[in-house]
């Protein structure tokens, strides 16, 4: 059997290739210009662990490249030996080849989850991207929540689909973003993760593929590969300018997944924005496809930059519900410790989650789902989000600035939402930063743990949750673990002193 899951035609590949800067394409550690092969190799090897192409993607046979390249199918074919001496190819007869990360130690690929807030003297975390409740807001929806809860309380408690009030302020919402919505649409969930994790046992079983972005977000994808998902990743487009469509249609057609999980709005790590064509022609790839596409709406309402007009959302482009299924969440735009997400799909879809979901957590917390529900439709939900924007900017911007003046090699485009930014660590393991930062006292993702099989090595992730001094000491210690990283000094954990701003 094939082990690959997905495939790289010979002109993308090309176009990928010609895309990087020649300089490091060209020439070796001395200057000297390098053979045609080796740079290939290289070429292709920085591709992978950049996660530009996928791992497990099948490559172009050598007589196919060599036409894209103008270069002899000797070239190529030295290139491919090269790299799998390397082990970054694998084959097999009638199979052809694929790309792979060589076996060594492993990688951190899994999620990440916070710190417990006792360790904040301590660490400054930047592993978590949630910033603090938006008050008084908090207060006052719970508040409210308190004054509605003695209706409910003579009952079981347990609403499997959500509260109604809950259910049909979602579909008002929805409704005034121009898609038309029913309450039968909505289902209120444990937050995003309990929303995708429904769907995910509903609509997916062990050994099925599922196509994600590539990178997504970490904890998504670690929830899917213990569900016995099988990833297959789809590199965003250049520049990280949102989706490659062409990638995407090549995909659905030739690895046929059951089901493909994205971001379109501030993308989680990387902070782009899909274009509306973008997103209308996904939804079409995928409904001729028959792949069920789950998009994830939690970063939504993050604009910082008050300039963007927002395209309209992915289930605009399917208003029924029946290939696309939006994700959305509280725990964003409002507070991660409300822990309130719902679904909106086509009503048999919901009817289907809710019944599976008698054997799972069978409801969210009546409480917490009231409190959404005030500020949904007693006010206080723009407010509140607004005062979320204003912390965001105001980190993002310290974050940007710090960076700037602590790691100016590092290389990054400043998202324009979300609460996350995506740096290209200067050529250096975003592991071993990650391994060493811990030790001197900042905590930070490092880019495998967005990508599949140990791509992106070369990338950490940087959550916009802190600001002013906190951020510059940050960086400062990012800068250092660089340091020791680049000139393979040993990494002794330092005595870290309580930190505040």
């Amino acid at each position: 059997m094939a082990q690959w899951t997905s495939a790289v035609g010979a002109p993308q590949l090309a176009r990928l290739l010609r895309s990087q800067d020649p300089r490091a394409a060209e020439l070796t550690a001395n200057g000297r210009k390098l053979p045609a092969y080796r740079s290939l190799a290289d070429g292709v090897r920085r591709l992978v662990l950049e996660g530009r192409v996928p791992v497990a993607a099948r490559l172009p046979a050598e007589r196919e490249l060599a036409a894209a390249l103008g270069f002899s199918r000797t070239t190529v074919a030295a290139a491919y030996e090269a790299l799998r001496a390397e082990g970054f190819l694998e084959s097999r007869r009638g199979s052809g080849s694929w790309t792979a990360v060589p076996a060594g130690n492993p990688l951190p690929t899994r999620g990440l989850e916070p710190l417990p807030p006792e360790a904040a003297g301590s660490m400054i975390d930047l592993g978590c991207a949630a910033l603090p409740a938006p008050e008084p807001w908090l207060t006052r929806a719970v508040q409210g929540a308190m004054a509605d809860l003695p209706l409910y309380s003579h009952t079981h408690g347990d609403y499997p689909a959500g509260l109604p009030v809950l259910r049909q302020a979602l579909a008002d919402r929805y409704t005034a973003r121009g898609i038309p919505t029913m309450p039968e649409q909505i289902m209120v969930t444990t937050g995003a993760m309990g929303a995708v994790a429904a769907i995910c046992r509903l609509c997916t079983g062990p050994g099925e593929r599922v196509a994600v972005d590539s990178p997504s977000y970490a904890n998504i994808l670690q929830l899917m590969r213990d569900a016995g998902a099988r990833l297959v990743p789809v590199a965003l487009g250049e520049r990280l300018t949102g989706w490659d469509i062409p990638v995407w249609r090549q995909v659905m057609r030739d690895a046929a997944p059951r089901m493909a999980y994205v971001v379109a709005d501030f993308h989680n790590p990387t902070g782009s924005l899909a274009t509306e064509e973008q997103r209308r022609r996904l939804v079409d790839a995928a409904r001729s496809a028959g792949t069920l596409l789950v998009v994830d709406e939690t970063m939504t309402e993050i604009v910082l930059d008050p300039d963007i007009e927002l395209p309209r959302p992915v289930c605009a482009f399917d208003p029924a519900g029946s290939s696309v299924i939006t994700v959305g969440s509280a725990s964003k735009a409002f507070w991660a410790g409300m822990r309130i997400g719902w679904v909106r799909a086509a009503p048999d879809i919901i009817r289907s989650l809710v019944a599976a979901r008698a054997y799972s957590d069978l409801g969210s917390p009546v409480l917490e789902q009231l409190a959404i529900a005030a500020l949904l439709e007693g006010g206080g939900w723009e407010e509140a989000v607004e005062i979320r924007r204003e912390q965001a900017r105001e980190n993002r911007d310290a974050i940007v600035d710090a960076l700037r003046r602590h790691l100016p090699d590092w290389e990054y485009s400043v998202p324009r939402g979300g609460l996350t930014l995506w740096a290209r660590t200067g050529g250096l393991s975003g592991s071993r930063i990650a391994e060493a930062g811990e030790r001197l006292g900042v905590r930070v993702p490092s880019g495998p743990r967005f990508g599949v099989d140990g791509a992106f090595e070369g990338f950490v992730r940087l959550p916009f949750t802190v600001s002013g001094a906190v951020a510059d000491e940050a960086m400062a210690r990012l800068a250092r673990a660089a340091e020791l990283v680049a000139t393979g000094a040993p990494v002794e954990a330092e005595p870290i002193q309580a930190f505040v701003a």
